[in-house]
């Protein structure tokens, strides 16, 4: 009897770029992508601590490099990917919240969450799209979106709206870019312990609602988050497109 080959989750000889890299789930992501064999770009507004990151990553005998970008800047993200090769891989974790009730919702405010979570997400990925196009390369493109961009949340009317348009464009451009074997999808966690939702799980009564929520009782871990995106990084999801891997513990699940 012939058996069926297993797929592989390695990654050499392919490059990567995670943006929003610094700390966090995009430093998860990158760190997860370079142990399998890639070569990593890291990029965020924060070069030193990405360059900490890539001397870390050295010292394991992985290949990596620091890239400083800010994804609101389009200009300047859209230059940066036109000047390198292609990257058969992208991870966007760059994102930001400005939470709060909707009726005190500043145009400042939605605009600077919208600029980050869709405008750069959108524009980044596209940026890397193009190029495997003009290189006739297949790729796998993964927006970092959120449990939040399937449903409510309180005091989340902004961010929710910008996940919902990340889920909502990574549909469209997979059935796009399908024909030329560029992959799109979405990984969506739960409320991971990061430095940047410590003032979430600093109020009690927001701990008491998230724990509710997540059916395995326990909130999540950026370790959570590292063996989906090997997974949709990897040729092991090579029939995977236009879906949102959802990393959530059950939240969304009634």
């Amino acid at each position: 009897m012939e058996l069926p080959g297993a797929p592989t989750f390695r990654l050499e000889g392919k490059r990567a770029l995670v943006a929003g890299a610094s700390s966090g789930i995009g430093l998860a992501c990158a760190t997860a992508l370079a142990d399998a064999g890639a070569f990593v770009t890291l990029a965020a507004r924060r070069k030193a601590q990405l360059d900490d990151a890539v001397d870390a990553m050295a010292q394991r005998g992985w290949h990596a490099e620091a890239v400083s970008l800010d994804i609101a800047d389009v200009g300047a993200t859209e230059a940066m990917v036109e000047a390198t090769e292609p990257y058969d891989i992208l991870v966007n974790s760059a994102g930001i919240a400005r939470h709060g009730p909707a009726t005190e919702t500043t145009p400042e405010d939605f605009d600077t969450v919208v600029g980050v979570n869709l405008k750069g997400a959108y524009f980044l990925t596209r940026a890397v799209a193009r190029k495997l196009i003009a290189a006739g390369k297949p790729g796998s493109l993964i927006n970092v979106s959120s449990q939040m961009g399937h449903v409510g949340g309180v005091d989340r009317a902004v961010y929710c709206a910008t996940k919902f348009a990340v889920e909502g464009f990574t549909k469209a451009m997979a059935i796009e870019w399908g024909k030329a074997q560029i992959r799109v999808n979405t990984i969506c966690p739960t409320f991971i312990r990061t430095p940047f939702t410590e003032t979430t799980f600093d109020r009690p009564e927001r701990v008491a609602w998230i724990e509710e929520k997540i059916k395995l009782g326990r909130t999540g871990t950026v370790e959570d988050v590292m063996g989906a995106v090997i997974y949709l990084a990897s040729d092991a999801s090579s029939l995977v497109t236009g879906t949102a891997l959802l990393v959530d513990g059950g939240w969304t699940a009634d």
